[in-house]
């Protein structure tokens, strides 16, 4: 196992999850991103396996968000999170100031989804439209 594959299994013991094969992947050979994406032209920021328990903690998550895990975001305000409720978890967008889950804003089925539809579609800032999947 490498060194890298010890830090996530370290993170996902830490959190309770086992995180989605494709996200794994990612952090594995990506590591993190942080760029705007065009054509969409939004930020989209992908923390490094070693800032999420750090992230986290500091945003009080777990509180007030049971079985998440904030991986990302647009690099202000809103965080890109994994929704463990359910299998498989989604990515749900919140706002740092959210009190509760009825403020998630569904974006993707899965990692790979994400990264598929976001040059296109970009954040989206409700649930007005349909979810992409």
């Amino acid at each position: 196992m490498s060194s890298n594959d010890d830090q996530i299994a370290r993170v996902e013991c830490h959190f309770g999850v086992r995180f989605p094969e494709d996200y794994r992947h990612f952090l594995s050979t990506e590591g993190s991103m942080a760029q705007f994406v065009p054509p969409a032209d939004d930020f989209l920021m992908i923390n490094a396996i070693t800032e999420l328990i750090e992230v986290n903690e500091a945003g009080d998550f777990q509180e007030r968000f049971p079985r998440s895990v904030v991986i990302g975001g647009d690099g202000s305000r809103e965080m890109l999170t994994y929704d463990f409720r359910q299998e498989p978890p989604s990515l749900v967008l919140l706002d740092v100031s959210a009190q509760d889950w009825s403020s998630a804003i569904h974006h993707a089925t899965s990692f790979s989804a994400l990264l598929d539809q976001f040059p296109k579609t970009g954040w989206r800032w409700d649930d007005s439209e349909p979810s992409p999947s």
